[in-house]
């Protein structure tokens, strides 16, 4: 951001709003990426086909001080980002979007308890399968041992 202010001035030129806009962005998410080491924060990511229960998971996180974020459909997750992933949504992935996800070791949540159903979870290389209706202690339990994993 210093660079555009400098090269502005030196130019006489008018400052790049959205140069600026952008170098603030990127500079506030790797704030947020040296806090959540520092601090050894974890950020959750709840994806759900039922976007109020997504919301409501993700509601309950950040009362017990997760960085949570919820959402009914798919986006990447960002590095170190814990993966709550309903099932539900896994027929919907493409061939990226289900290799981002499997490096992420998701914890899927789902209502299915057969054989299939697992042995999907288990493709998406799984670190746990919780069966719906999951209680917070459980999915926070979980959550934990994720984070556990990463840090070993």
């Amino acid at each position: 951001m210093k660079a555009e202010l400098e090269l502005a001035e030196a130019d006489s030129a008018p400052l790049r709003a959205g140069a600026l806009l952008g170098d603030l962005q990127e500079a506030v998410e790797m704030l947020g990426a040296v806090e959540a080491v520092a601090l050894r924060l974890a950020r959750v990511l709840v994806l759900d086909d039922d976007e109020r229960l997504a919301e409501l998971t993700a509601r309950g996180l950040r009362r017990l001080g997760y960085d949570a974020e919820s959402g009914s459909k798919f986006r990447a997750p960002r590095p170190r980002d814990i993966v709550v992933f309903d099932l539900g949504l896994a027929a919907h992935l493409t061939v990226a979007e289900r290799a981002a996800l499997k490096a992420a070791r998701p914890i899927v949540v789902t209502g299915a308890t057969d054989g299939v159903s697992r042995a999907v979870a288990s493709d998406l290389d799984a670190a746990d399968y919780l069966v719906k209706p999951v209680e917070l202690d459980a999915l926070v339990a979980a959550i934990t041992d994720r984070i556990a994993e990463d840090r070993a």
